[in-house]
């Protein structure tokens, strides 16, 4: 297998509620329209860092983003039969997850706190630009890095899941 090959590390950026429990419920991740050429960059077997943005629980003062999970792609990308919808937003393109573990609810690696170490954000005060994205690529050793930290702080799937439905703000 040569380095092309081997599977990459991704920051799957979630940024809304809604999405996000129904990513960790159904173990699928859904793609906007227009965003197909990111989309198409995940390959099936690469890794995904699970991360929510700040407003992804609807109060940004209060919540950080955070890295909450890790899971691994387990079909190609491709075209869905029927889109996926969020409050009229439709996403055209997913893929099948494995989630291997979460973080209890609101807890995770925060990931402010680590950009000044992370190759992925050369110029670290203007990080936050550059997850405007579904998904981030990320160096082996900054997906290295986030992993070391998050790995204490997972529970298994099962046992943290119903923690983060829609019911629970």
């Amino acid at each position: 297998m040569t380095t092309s090959d081997a599977p990459a590390t991704h920051l799957l950026i979630i940024n809304a509620h809604e999405p996000l429990a129904w990513v960790l419920e159904n173990q699928r991740m859904a793609f906007p329209a227009g965003r197909s050429q990111q989309s198409l960059s995940l390959r099936k077997g690469d890794e995904l860092l699970l991360y929510t943005t700040r407003g992804c629980f609807g109060n940004p003062t209060r919540d950080l983003g955070r890295v909450i999970g890790l899971a691994t792609i387990t079909s190609e990308v491709h075209t869905l039969d029927a889109p996926v919808v969020f409050q009229e937003r439709r996403f055209t393109e997913g893929c099948r997850l494995r989630v291997h573990g979460l973080t209890p609810f609101r807890e995770g690696v925060v990931l402010r706190d680590l950009v000044n170490d992370l190759q992925v954000f050369p110029d670290p005060a203007h990080w936050s630009f550059r997850m405007r994205r579904a998904s981030l690529r990320l160096p082996d050793a900054d997906a290295a890095l986030i992993k070391r930290e998050l790995q204490p702080l997972l529970k298994p799937y099962g046992s943290v899941v119903g923690d983060y439905s829609l019911k629970r703000r």
